[in-house]
């Protein structure tokens, strides 16, 4: 049984940074999800779910997503249309190609006061008698019925004639859950069966050729028998490896103990070097929660991880960790981290900018940058070097 997890919902929540709890979309399609669970506790800011070409077989635990406005449900195992009554806000629900025989079960969706559009075909419901005049007059909220538009002299004509619809789909459905205990027990049986003969052979080539070419039923055990085969086929030919290769460890100090510069996220940053201080700007991502960013400001580095990903910086100058601070912009969300030096470099005390006044009287340029020595010329009576 294939179950929903946080890993899987954090792996198809990757537009969205990995956060589920502010996901507003998720598609979990054709992973042979058998049940409904934990996505209303994780993502209650959800308005697209889609669970379409799975093998959920009853609708259920979605009474807390308050603001789902699509849910797509199509080509799942479902024979009844319960607990949606909480969806306020579902505004079209996709229940194609399912098994739903129990039409009346429509009416649960009377109180969603926001549905505009509603596809049930495929379903075994969709071949009853007057089952579109049904709907229509069941649901006066919906303007759309299996991608057709629904017209007012047709509602109003289909509403005259709801009791004598009614009952007439009542009779229908009852017929029609005797056939499906019917078929529950003939399939049952008929699995029995074909593993009794499956037993006998020793080839598993041949057990399976057998299990593909027995005759089976349109039905959700059938359904869930065959994506079960599927599966075991796909572990069979994928490839085995003894041990799963282990993560490559960043390497941070240099064997003389000098720290790396390290950027595993690939984050755009700033360094500037100031007289008293360092000031990095780290851009991180604008809605990355806090709580998955860790700084570690020590004398001669300061590391920053961020989703387990490492970002490291060396400097020349030794720093007071205690004396440095943090700080994350509420705006850019980018991360500002100040390092005051132990020692004021007084080569980086002059001011940018400032005209001093020469022994002419003139003003002189300002200071640029260091002298190249290399370039000034000797005296001619300097003696040359033994």
């Amino acid at each position: 049984m294939v179950r929903i997890t946080e890993e899987l919902v954090r792996k198809k929540s990757e537009h969205n940074e990995r956060l589920i709890s502010t996901l507003e979309e998720i598609s979990l399609h054709q992973e042979d999800i058998e049940r409904i669970e934990h996505v209303q506790s994780w993502c209650r800011d959800l308005k697209i779910l889609l669970l379409q070409s799975n093998l959920i077989a009853r609708l259920e635990n979605l009474h807390k997503l308050k603001r789902l406005e699509y849910l797509n449900l199509a080509v799942n195992n479902i024979e009844r249309i319960e607990n949606l009554e909480a969806l306020e806000s579902l505004n079209k629900l996709d229940l194609t190609l399912n098994f739903i025989g129990e039409l009346t079960s429509v009416e649960s969706l009377r109180g969603n006061y926001n549905l505009r559009e509603l596809l049930l075909i495929g379903n075994p419901c969709a071949d009853y008698p007057h089952y579109r005049d049904f709907v229509v007059a069941t649901l006066p909220q919906l303007q759309n019925l299996d991608s057709q538009e629904i017209a007012h002299s047709e509602r109003l004509q289909a509403q005259r004639q709801l009791g004598k619809h009614r009952a007439i789909i009542v009779q229908r459905q009852a017929d029609q859950a005797i056939e499906r205990d019917e078929q529950r027990v003939r399939v049952a049986e008929q699995q029995a069966a074909l593993a009794d003969q499956c037993a006998d052979i020793a080839d598993e080539e041949e057990r399976t050729r057998a299990f593909w070419n027995a005759k089976s039923e349109h039905c959700p055990e059938i359904r869930t028998e065959i994506a079960r085969r599927h599966r075991l086929g796909r572990e069979k030919h994928e490839p085995q490896s003894a041990l799963p290769q282990a993560k490559r460890q960043p390497h941070l100090f240099a064997p003389c103990g000098r720290p790396y510069n390290l950027n595993q996220a690939k984050l755009p940053f700033s360094f500037q070097d100031e007289a008293d201080h360092y000031s990095l700007e780290l851009q991180v991502y604008r809605h990355l929660d806090t709580a998955l960013i860790d700084v570690d400001v020590q004398t001669n580095y300061t590391r920053v991880t961020v989703k387990a990903k490492i970002f490291q910086i060396a400097y020349s100058e030794e720093v007071l960790p205690g004396e440095s601070t943090v700080q994350r912009s509420q705006t850019t969300g980018h991360l500002m981290i100040i390092l005051k030096k132990l020692k004021v470099n007084e080569m980086l005390t002059i001011k940018r900018g400032t005209r001093a006044k020469g022994a002419t009287g003139q003003e002189s340029l300002p200071l640029r940058g260091a002298v190249d020595i290399a370039n000034i010329c000797p005296p001619d009576d300097l003696p040359d070097l033994i």
